[in-house]
């Protein structure tokens, strides 16, 4: 199993189980996963439905391993649209984890590829971010609506600041 991949599991399966929090051993972990820093995105899905999905756009902690953990356990337990894993779910949940590259800001929606990049909106005080490569995200106007609305920015206006980045995805 892909090491991103596996910490996130045993870190949700402690987490639910015993409502600890997962020590990985030095081994279990990659270099990057121990030294590097990254925003990231743990994603949950229960027989191909999304079940939770928590990240953050930059780093908030001292390495990556510590971004999954922290990731992992608010997608399990504190996505707001959707009630915590139950123990008896744990066996039927596929996990994949987003470790996100640099995000840099563009001037239209021409820079965008729906495949390849994530994109993330702004304006005012209001941000919100779309993985590349979701199921039923089929064109960028369809990828920057869906952010929008996860911004709460309902106008239709064009007058939003757009960024991309790019995913390193561990299924």
């Amino acid at each position: 199993m892909d090491p991103y991949v596996a910490l996130a599991k045993n870190t949700i399966e402690l987490y639910i189980r015993e409502r600890k929090i997962y020590k990985p051993a030095a081994e279990e972990l990659t270099e990057e996963m121990r030294t590097g820093r990254a925003g990231v995105f743990v994603s949950i899905h229960e027989n191909e439905d999304l079940r939770g999905c928590i990240g953050t756009i930059a780093p908030t902690r001292a390495s990556l391993a510590e971004e999954i953990i922290s990731n992992a356990i608010a997608a399990a337990t504190r996505d707001p649209r959707f009630y915590p894993i139950r123990e008896e779910e744990l066996p039927f949940l596929s996990i994949s984890v987003d470790v996100l590259g640099e995000a840099e800001p563009i001037r239209s929606k021409a820079e965008l590829d729906v495949k390849r990049y994530g994109v993330i909106v702004e304006k005012s005080r209001r941000r919100g971010l779309l993985l590349p490569d979701l199921e039923g995200v089929d064109t960028v106007d369809d990828q920057v609506e869906i952010a929008k609305r996860k911004a709460g920015i309902f106008e239709d206006d064009e007058d939003v600041q757009l960024y991309r980045f790019e995913v390193i995805r561990h299924e």
